[in-house]
């Protein structure tokens, strides 16, 4: 494990932003052969997402052949909400460069059948190839997308009823109003997370300034 220390944020950002942009690179993605990316939402990857976009701007990098996974959403939350993270996600960074829209996946909290849209999640991971690079942010009491400590290592996506821990610390994009925030929410497992073939093999990117966790 390399631990790489920053200064600020603006620094870890950048550092994220550019190995994302050199993996891409060098997987030399095509029609044939896509690079799949696993992503977080939040305050702390905005900046990342920023830097990226800048990249593709300057003709640096291009998105055309990328298939993104995000890794959870509220339940009950509509699409257009402006804190559900199809929102932030689009607004923030899909809209911005030039990926397929079918290819920007962000599960959907408001099906009828959550359960059936936890398995088809899954199922499209799968028939992609598996997720080459997952990248993840950490929560103040460690959890990992939606999974609170405790959850199984083997875990795949999944229906989670929020930790109170989290509901508050979720609070600020709501009004800090505890009654506007969502209970539960739609998640990749640990197991998915750790099945994508940069982090079980050689890299973990935690986006958590002012470190950023890089297994090597």
């Amino acid at each position: 494990m390399r631990l790489v220390i920053l200064e600020d944020y603006d620094l870890a950002s950048e550092w994220a932003a550019k190995y994302i942009r050199n993996r891409i690179i060098q997987f030399k993605p095509s029609a044939e052969r896509y690079f799949t990316l696993g992503l977080p939402t939040g305050s702390t990857p905005y900046g990342c997402y920023q830097k990226l976009i800048e990249y593709y701007r300057s003709g640096d990098i291009s998105f055309k052949y990328v298939k993104t996974f995000n890794m959870d959403e509220y339940v009950g939350l509509p699409r257009a909400h402006p804190e559900s993270y199809h929102s932030y996600m689009w607004n923030n960074f899909f809209k911005h460069i030039d990926i397929d829209p079918a290819h920007a996946h962000v599960l959907d909290g408001n099906v009828e059948d959550l359960e059936a849209e936890c398995q088809a999640y899954e199922q499209k991971i799968s028939e992609a190839g598996g997720i080459e690079l997952f990248v993840g942010g950490i929560g103040p009491d460690g959890h990992i997308a939606f999974n609170e400590p405790g959850s199984s290592l083997v875990s795949r996506t999944r229906v989670k009823t929020l930790a109170k821990d989290t509901i508050v610390a979720n609070a600020r994009f709501f009004g800090n109003d505890l009654s506007k925030v969502p209970t539960m929410a739609l998640t990749v497992g640990v197991g998915t997370v750790m099945g994508a073939k940069e982090v079980s093999h050689t890299l973990h990117l935690v986006l958590q300034c002012p470190a950023i966790i890089n297994p090597m």
